[in-house]
Parts: structure tokens; C-alpha cells; sequence
């Protein structure tokens, strides 16, 4: 019993000691030379796959204290989903001009701090006035790659942010490994979810809340993206979008704003009810959709799905899609799909579905992605052929509305009333037609009251091994007595051990 009962402790601490895992993806921007017409090979080595399971990459228009206006802040984001979204900072003083990639995913703020091959520069701690360093050692890990440094504290502006210069917790990265990527053009992460998830513990509070602690501004955040449909193999970054902190900007989106409830506050966790392809529903049981978490998250570029979702979904876009013979590296991400230039490869595909439980708990309503989306140019061939690849992937770590969804809608964190919502992204348009689509509200009598599905948080698994650790040094202290104190003996002299936990946990 003993035995068991460890096994089953040692079995928890090494999940534990994982954490809080994310993931990045990137296609490296080499042309395979050759002759193609529907398919190209990609070796999994040079494709980078950051990550170990799954696929990804990475309401006024201002406030009466004037703390905040919100037209400032449009198109303050720089890049596309391929390389992160990211906003220029000045950290410290005299301020350190750096690119911070947005995150919500995650909780900490960290910086270079050191050299990097992959940065062009990088926050000195020697040269602001106002670095305090902590003395405390932080790491972070993602799906794949990590970094590690020192905790400390400095003063942050925003130059197309909230006016003013607040103090924040901030990490120096001394050192990392497959986070900084080559042809990225940021030096450091913005983590912006709950304090749940930041490193070392929940302590360090993180950016936005001290931000909204020390300004005074609402504690809401909205996100404009607009890399849908760019090349991952363009070299320039465009404006990229909007963080708008206080608010949401009225001019980034068209129509009725809709919201769904934060299931929990450590990630942007949100319930997910069913999903579609073209006007096919999956038909899974919900709690499907939310195996271990479903959470909105920008640093994440794809749209990530539980293996048994994503097999359907993919089941499905076979049958419905025009073109029947795909290979099944493109579904995998081994593979791209090419066509001869000026032809549009999105009219063989359907639309993507996703209905989340509306703040009505009796009501969802439906955001929808149209192909031109989830099927994202990568890169050309010899200027004949145009290459793309297959924005949805399989994961491990539960459903992860990323990029790939978050490009065709303005959404906004509204951490006060505990709610994200979901509008038409004004710059979501190819051509003028929308790449997206929202309708509701539709009944979700159909679905269970709660889809919950899936595992425990990192803090309550902490709380059950700590309860286990009890349990297991009290049955060792028994067993201990037991076999200090004389054993009981019957009428006969002989020694029994029917009584003795010994006999039964050794054989």
C-alpha cells in the first residue's frame, strides 16, 4: 500500500514539474527548389516546430481623466501571427527603447537582458538608474523553449500607451533557449493574463494589474490583429494592429459586441460548446472541446484543438472540402499545400465554427472563421507556385483560440465583469468582403450546463500532493508502531500476522 501510494505522489510531482506550458511556431523561410502541383515536402528539422506537442506559432474613445485615449493607441502593434504582435516600450531610465511581444497566455514581463544571436539589442540593467535587481531567480518554460534570469523591478513608459511611467516586476533574461527565434523582431514578452501564472508564484504581480493599480484605468484590454492573410515570408512588419489598454476603440470593429464568460482567472479560460465545419456540427460530447482548458491566448498563432476534436474537424474538412486527395502532411504541418499563382485555393474549403457560451448561460453565440484564414500563405516557388499551410493543429494542453481565429475579431479582456468578447475586426476584409462572421443568439439547450472538462489547475494539484504527503507519513508512522510494538501473539505461542499490515502489503 505504501509502495502505491508513493508511485502515485511521484506521479504527481512530475506533472507538476512541467508548469504552465505554451508554444511557438514558426516556418523558416527557405524555398525548396523543384517542380510541384499540389504538395510540398518540409523536413520537421528545419521547419522548427517550437514545441513539443500541438502546432502553433505564435467603449469610449477615451476616459474623463484623460489617463487614457484610446485613438492614440491604434495601430501601436507591429508584426503578424507567423512572429507575434508585439508594441514598442521604454524600460528604465534613461529609457531602453524595446519591442515587447504581447501574450496572453501568460503572466510574466521579461526582457534580454544579455546577448542573443537572434536579437539585434537588448535591456542593459547597468544603465538605468531605477533597476532595482530582486536577488530572486525566475524561469520560465514553454511547450518548447525557456528562459531563466533574475527578478527585479524598473520604471516602464508606453509611448503609444497610457500616459505616464509606472513601476512594474520585471524579469532580466540572462539566458534562453529556442525563445528567441531568428527573424523575430522583439527582445522581450508581455504576459497579460491572471496572476495565477506568473513566476516564481502568484506574488509577482504582473504588468496590466500593476498598471491599472498605479494609473488608475479600467481594468479592460482589447486586441485588434491584422496579419490575416500576409505571407509569413514577407520581410517587413506592417502595422500589425491595436493593444488598447482601458478600453475598447469603437472605430476597430463592426456590429454587436459578444461576450463569454472567464470560466476561471489564471488563463482566459472560456467554454466552448460545440463546433462546425461548413454547416456540419462535430457532434461531440462539449466537454470534448474543453479536455483540460480552452482559453484565448495571442501568443499562440494557431488554432489549436484536442486530438480527438482536430481529427474530427479534419475528418470533416476532407469530406466537405472540393479537393479529396490531400495529403496527410498538410494536416500535420509536414507538408504545404501549392498553387500556381493568381489561383485562390480558399473556394475548395469550408468555413470553421465555434459556438462559446454566451453570458446568458442558457444561450452561445457562433464566431466564424472563413478559410482565408486557417489557410495561411507561408511562401512562393520559383514566382510560379504559392504555397500555404494548414492553421489548425492537435494539442496536448487543451483548445487554444490563437491567431488564426483572433485575426477576423477585435476582442476585448474585460477583466471587470469577468467576460471576453468578440466583435468583427475592421481590418478582418480581403478584397472588402469580411474574412469573419458573428451570429447569436442561439439556444444551448442542447449542450450540458457546464462543459467543464479536463484537469486540475498547478495550485490545486499542489494542494492534493501536499495532502498526499500527509497521508503518506502517517501510514508510514503506523507501520513504524506496528512493527515496534510486539507482535500479538495466539493461545498457541505462535507468532499470526493476520493482523499486521506487513503481510498485506508485501504480497
Amino acid at each position: 500500500m505504501a509502495h502505491g501510494t508513493a508511485a502515485l505522489l511521484w506521479a504527481l510531482v512530475f506533472t507538476l514539474s512541467f508548469g504552465v506550458s505554451r508554444c511557438y511556431y514558426k516556418i523558416p523561410l527557405k524555398i525548396y527548389q523543384g517542380k510541384f502541383n499540389s504538395s510540398l515536402d518540409l523536413d520537421l528539422t528545419p521547419l522548427q516546430r517550437l514545441q513539443s506537442s500541438g502546432g502553433n506559432i505564435l467603449s469610449l474613445a477615451s476616459d474623463p481623466a484623460e489617463i487614457v485615449n484610446f485613438l492614440d493607441m491604434v495601430n501601436n502593434l507591429q508584426g503578424d501571427s507567423g512572429r507575434g504582435y508585439y508594441i514598442e516600450m521604454s524600460v528604465g531610465t534613461p529609457g531602453q527603447k524595446l519591442n515587447i511581444l504581447v501574450d496572453t497566455g501568460s503572466s510574466n514581463f521579461a526582457v534580454a537582458a544579455a546577448p542573443h544571436p537572434f536579437i539585434t539589442h537588448y535591456f542593459n540593467t547597468a544603465l538605468s538608474s531605477t533597476y532595482q535587481s530582486t536577488g530572486q531567480t525566475v524561469a520560465v518554460r514553454y511547450t518548447q523553449g525557456n528562459w531563466g534570469g533574475e527578478l527585479g523591478t524598473d520604471r516602464v513608459s508606453i509611448p503609444n500607451g497610457p500616459n505616464g511611467t509606472i513601476t512594474i516586476n520585471m524579469a532580466a533574461i540572462l539566458s534562453s533557449d529556442g525563445f528567441f527565434l531568428p527573424g523575430v523582431n522583439w527582445q522581450g514578452i508581455l504576459g497579460l493574463a491572471y496572476p495565477m501564472l506568473a513566476r516564481p508564484d502568484s506574488s509577482v504581480e504582473p504588468f496590466f494589474d500593476s498598471m491599472v493599480r498605479q494609473t488608475g484605468i479600467p481594468d479592460v484590454f482589447s486586441l485588434q490583429m491584422c496579419g490575416a492573410g500576409l505571407s509569413a515570408s514577407s520581410t517587413a512588419d506592417p502595422a500589425g494592429g491595436s493593444l488598447i489598454m482601458g478600453g475598447a476603440e469603437p472605430t476597430l470593429y463592426r456590429g454587436l459586441m459578444w461576450y463569454t464568460p472567464i470560466r476561471e482567472e489564471w488563463y482566459y479560460q472560456v467554454e466552448v460548446l460545440k463546433l462546425e465545419v461548413g454547416d456540419q456540427n462535430l457532434n461531440l460530447d462539449c466537454r470534448e472541446y474543453n479536455m483540460d482548458k480552452a482559453i484565448v491566448d495571442s501568443g499562440t498563432t494557431l488554432l489549436r484543438l484536442p486530438v480527438n476534436v482536430f481529427n474530427a474537424v479534419v475528418e470533416a474538412i476532407t469530406r466537405t472540402s472540393l479537393i479529396q486527395d490531400f495529403t496527410s502532411g498538410f494536416w500535420v504541418g509536414t507538408k504545404l499545400a501549392c498553387w500556381m499563382k493568381g489561383e485562390s485555393p480558399w473556394r475548395f474549403f469550408p468555413k470553421l465554427s465555434i459556438y462559446l457560451r454566451a453570458t446568458n448561460s442558457s444561450q452561445s453565440f457562433r464566431i466564424t472563421i472563413l478559410p482565408q484564414l486557417y489557410i495561411q500563405p507561408v511562401t512562393d516557388v520559383d514566382g510560379t507556385l504559392d504555397c500555404f499551410r494548414f492553421g489548425v493543429s492537435s494539442s496536448a494542453n487543451g483548445l487554444v483560440i490563437g491567431a488564426t481565429v483572433m485575426e477576423g475579431f477585435y476582442v476585448v479582456f474585460d477583466r471587470v465583469q469577468r467576460r471576453v468578447g468578440f466583435a468583427l475586426s475592421s481590418c478582418a476584409v480581403n478584397g472588402g468582403a469580411p474574412l469573419s462572421e458573428i451570429a447569436g443568439p442561439f439556444s444551448a439547450a442542447d449542450v450540458a450546463a457546464d462543459c467543464s472538462g479536463g484537469v486540475l489547475k498547478a495550485p490545486l494539484l499542489w494542494v492534493i500532493s501536499y495532502t498526499l504527503m500527509a497521508v503518506c507519513a502517517l501510514v508510514l508512522l503506523i507501520l513504524l508502531l506496528l512493527l515496534v510494538l510486539p507482535c500479538r501473539r495466539r493461545n498457541s505461542g505462535e507468532i499470526t500476522d493476520e493482523s499486521s499490515l506487513v503481510r498485506h502489503r508485501i504480497k
